[in-house]
């Protein structure tokens, strides 16, 4: 009886000290990435503010060549919706949406994932005029783990993670639209 008492207690123990360890991890984190492109801020701007652009630039995007696409409203536009669905896990299934947009400077998305896990968490692109012909384009993404699966952040880099995602988008986007 000793023994299973002991035994009772150390799995206690070992279940216990993850959680208490939760409470002090934290549940937010913040990626951006810039990037300068040799193009006028509006050209970029206009670009960018098409979710299906993304096609030809998000790493994302490009994981599964024979990823599911589909889309609702006028790309652009606050309210225009693209979906996604891949049977790769590292893609899973997907929407993201354009909440707003402030012309010529800012659009900001919400993704919603579904598969392999259900997240809400907003996105954003800007653009500044760095010169007549020079913009500078950051992308940044805000995350959010509840409680206890926010042990995560301590094992998982999200800024390397998501920052080395959003590198390769930007490169590729500067790639495509200074080639125009």
């Amino acid at each position: 009886m000793k023994i299973l008492k002991t035994i009772l207690i150390a799995v206690g123990i070992l279940i216990a000290i993850p959680l208490i360890v939760s409470l002090f991890v934290k549940k937010d984190y913040e990626v951006e990435r810039e990037i300068t492109i040799n193009k006028p801020k509006e050209e970029v701007f206009d670009y960018v503010k098409l979710l299906k652009n993304q096609n030809n630039y998000s790493k994302w995007a490009t994981m599964d060549p024979d990823m599911k696409k589909t889309y609702r409203g006028t790309d652009g536009s606050v309210g225009f919706v693209s979906a996604w669905e891949s049977d790769n896990k590292d893609v899973g299934k997907g929407e993201q949406e354009i909440k707003k947009i402030t012309e010529g400077e800012r659009i900001d998305f919400e993704l919603r994932f579904f598969e392999p896990f259900e997240s809400t968490e907003p996105a954003y692109m800007t653009t500044e005029s760095v010169s007549e012909n020079q913009t500078k384009v950051r992308w940044g993404f805000n995350g959010h783990m509840d409680y206890p699966m926010n042990i995560m952040m301590l094992f998982m880099d999200f800024e390397k993670i998501i920052g080395d995602d959003l590198d390769t988008g930007l490169k590729n986007l500067k790639s495509v639209l200074e080639a125009k």
